[in-house]
């Protein structure tokens, strides 16, 4: 249909070449094309003009290495977990249980280290395979039993939940003991430095996380599979995409992620709580959907859910320098979510 109407546009019946559809594209149209080609570009620009007003408003206190360092060590366990909820997301789902999936994960090293005696390294494995057993779970669930994301992962945030607490007997594993039996929880917990600027290893996993899901996003078979299915499941399995596959394998991947960032989470706060990261679901789905992906599957980008932490970071450290109320800070966040979707129904004008 569209061949047939394209070769009538092309030889009218009077003979003349009718103008280019791009010359009948207004600015607005040209914009919504641009941006729903490059997801990552509206978080981009966010975090550059929110650094500069912020750098203008407070001056040396902001743009200093040692403050800029610090936005990334404050984001790396939300900019961790929220690279996996992308995963989710492109795929049209949603997953509400990756902040649970991290404290369980987080727990199962602190117990499999300090009251089984296990090795560190062992314990890490432990947690790393906790992590992707609760995804496998979620996976199951929507995939096979084809049950709604949401619901599943509702569910499913409950469970694993409560089965911290009672494995954990909602005990903290305090840091003098980690360091004592198993010094390589805090890994990511520790710092170096470049110049003036404070690094932590947790920040260093976050960006090789998102290096690494970029490139599997983008270069392999396995991400352009991610997109279609997320773009439209039906035409994905008419082109011959094992759909189910897929989607187990993605949130296998979101689980092994979040048991990560359950190790991040570790070194981050010195101990292993069952308190800990309660609301990290939230705040994961928060920088993704800042970061442009769209909550309708098939478009979006692990840059722009960075970009999308960052953002939270800026506007967070930014604000209390400047001496505000924090619930500024949850105003000016969910001022952005609201925009942040209004502005993705705007782009996906252009590809209806």
């Amino acid at each position: 249909m569209s061949n047939a109407s394209g070769s009538a546009r092309a030889a009218p019946s009077d003979g003349a070449v009718p103008p280019s559809d791009t010359h009948r594209h207004t600015p607005a149209q040209r914009l919504q094309h641009f941006l729903h080609a490059n997801p990552a570009a509206v978080p981009m620009i966010v975090v550059a003009v929110s650094a500069v007003v912020f750098a203008a408003l407070l001056g040396p206190k902001f743009y200093s290495a040692f403050t800029l360092t610090l936005i990334l060590q404050q984001v790396a366990i939300t900019g961790i977990v929220s690279a996996g909820q992308t995963l989710i997301i492109l795929t049209a789902g949603i997953d509400l249980s990756v902040g649970a999936i991290m404290v369980l994960s987080s727990v199962v090293m602190g117990q499999f280290a300090m009251h089984y005696g296990v090795p560190g390294f062992a314990a890490v494995l432990a947690g790393l395979a906790t992590g992707g057993l609760c995804g496998l779970v979620n996976g199951l669930l929507v995939a096979r039993v084809k049950l709604p994301p949401f619901i599943v992962t509702l569910g499913t945030w409950s469970i694993f939940g409560a089965i911290t607490f009672i494995y954990s007997g909602n005990e903290t594993v305090r840091s003098q003991d980690i360091d004592q039996t198993a010094p390589i929880l805090h890994l990511f917990g520790n710092t170096f430095h470049i110049g003036h600027a404070v690094f932590t290893y947790g920040v260093i996993l976050m960006l090789v996380i998102s290096a690494l899901l970029w490139y599997a996003l983008n270069k392999t078979a396995w991400g352009r599979h991610v997109y279609a299915v997320g773009d439209d499941k039906h035409a994905a399995m008419l082109a011959g995409i094992r759909t189910g596959r897929v989607l187990v394998s993605v949130y296998v991947v979101t689980g092994l992620i979040c048991a990560l960032a359950g190790w991040a989470l570790i070194g981050r706060i010195g101990s292993v709580s069952p308190q800990a990261g309660q609301l990290e679901n939230i705040n994961a789905i928060t920088a993704v959907v800042i970061g442009g992906t769209s909550l309708f599957g098939g478009r979006g980008s692990i840059l722009g859910t960075l970009f999308g932490a960052l953002i939270v970071g800026v506007f967070s450290l930014g604000l209390r320098l400047l001496g505000t109320d924090p619930q500024w800070t949850q105003l000016t966040v969910g001022a952005l979510i609201i925009i942040a979707v209004a502005t993705d129904q705007w782009i996906r004008k252009a590809s209806a």
